[in-house]
């Protein structure tokens, strides 16, 4: 699948580089819903939510009820992944709670799966400098992607692996980190980080991993029509493009 993103801050939708530095604004949340409305996915981050500085509930809520999303941004509890899947988010994300005193988090995980089901966790691996890192991408772990995959494959249904060293640069992502994740794991992997041409998302699909896009799509780089064609192609019943 291609699922678009709407990350949200101070109530907008935003682009960061590298979730730091704010690159731009997007139209109204509920405009940029409609917008990528050809896609049978969107995902939604809570960014205040990550970094612990605010909320955008409301308006994630809203959007939850509107369509099929992933919602992720500050899900450190279990009240808060329910209360995100109880407003219509199909699956959420779990990223920093996944990982305590630079280890797996392993006894939330399990208490995270009996209450919701593993089949409605996404975990984050998300990577820069070849670690994993945490509490908005401000704190390095000594864990890497590739070690840990595997063994948080009970815990969830797939994994939102985003390549942090490029993400919001347009620079294009490390496929290569991709490929390593798709042989160390059989589990959904969805990646993120620098996805800035259609070759891409072509090699991508073809090892069975999905892209999820922001500021390409935001900046024009990638052609929403275009890439509604790509994954209509790629739908099943579609023509499988190789």
């Amino acid at each position: 699948m291609i699922i678009p993103c709407i990350d949200l801050m101070d109530g907008k939708v935003v682009q960061l580089v590298q979730g730091r530095e704010k690159a731009l604004e997007g139209e109204a949340p509920e405009v940029m819903l409609r917008r990528f409305a050809a896609f049978p996915v969107i995902q939604i981050i809570d960014l205040d939510q990550a970094l612990g500085r605010g909320s955008n509930l409301a308006a994630v809520r809203r959007l939850a009820a509107a369509a099929r999303t992933r919602v992720g941004g500050g899900v450190r509890s279990i009240e808060r992944a329910r209360g995100l899947l109880d407003a219509g988010a199909e699956k959420v994300i779990v990223g920093t709670a996944a990982y305590k005193d630079g280890a797996l988090n392993e006894p939330f995980l399990r208490r995270l799966k009996q209450e919701i089901g593993s089949e409605r966790i996404l975990l984050a691996l998300d990577s820069k400098g070849g670690r994993i890192v945490i509490e908005g991408w401000r704190e390095s772990t000594d864990l890497t992607a590739e070690r840990v995959v595997s063994r948080l494959e009970p815990y969830c249904g797939g994994f939102l692996c985003t390549y942090v060293d490029k993400e919001g640069m347009l620079a294009g992502t490390d496929l290569d980190w991709y490929r390593r994740l798709r042989q160390a794991t059989d589990h959904e992997i969805t990646a993120a980080g620098g996805i800035a041409a259609i070759e891409e998302i072509r090699v991508l699909q073809r090892l069975g991993i999905h892209a999820a896009l922001g500021m390409a799509v935001y900046t024009g780089r990638l052609s929403l029509a275009e890439l509604a064609a790509l994954q209509a192609e790629n739908a099943p019943g579609g023509t499988e493009m190789s």
